[in-house]
């Protein structure tokens, strides 16, 4: 896995008063490392099981590695098995865009970082209680900040 380059966090909230992040496909091979550009811009997909953040355990916050939005709190992640860090829920709403992805002969819903349309991987309606989602994430779009992640209120 390439090194991924480090990301400056300017959002605390929930981003969505936050200006929508719009850069040149030149800039944005610029600012993020091969394989952050592969998975982020261009909807790449890393290896099952391979994610740095996998099987990340420690509390904190999940960030977009492209715009710093945050975008999950470790109080959300659950392994579900699939090989790719697993959350029932965005951090706040309005974080995460969905669209439908009919690519590779499959029918999914896409998941974007609603700021930058940074690509993070997929929701599927399999998870566990209270939302029933399984938000399957691409550890290469985040960046983990450890620290004490916010209380959940089901």
């Amino acid at each position: 896995m390439s090194e991924q380059k480090p990301f400056t966090n300017t959002t605390q909230a929930s981003g969505m008063d936050e200006e929508h992040i719009e850069l040149t496909e030149q800039q944005w091979q610029q600012k993020l490392t091969p394989e952050q550009y592969h998975i982020c811009r261009q909807k790449g997909t890393e290896r099952a099981f391979s994610g740095e953040y996998y099987h990340n355990t420690a509390s904190g916050t999940y960030f977009c590695t492209c715009c710093g939005e945050r975008l999950f709190e470790s109080a959300t992640k659950y392994d579900s098995g699939s090989g790719w860090p697993s959350f029932f829920r965005p951090a706040a709403r309005g974080v995460v865009k969905e669209y439908l992805d009919q690519s590779h002969a499959m029918v999914r819903t896409e998941i974007t970082c609603a700021r930058c349309d940074a690509h993070l991987g997929h929701v599927f309606p399999d998870g566990p209680a209270p939302t029933g989602l399984r938000y399957c994430v691409n550890s290469v779009s985040l960046q983990f900040v450890p620290g004490q992640s916010p209380e959940l209120n089901s």
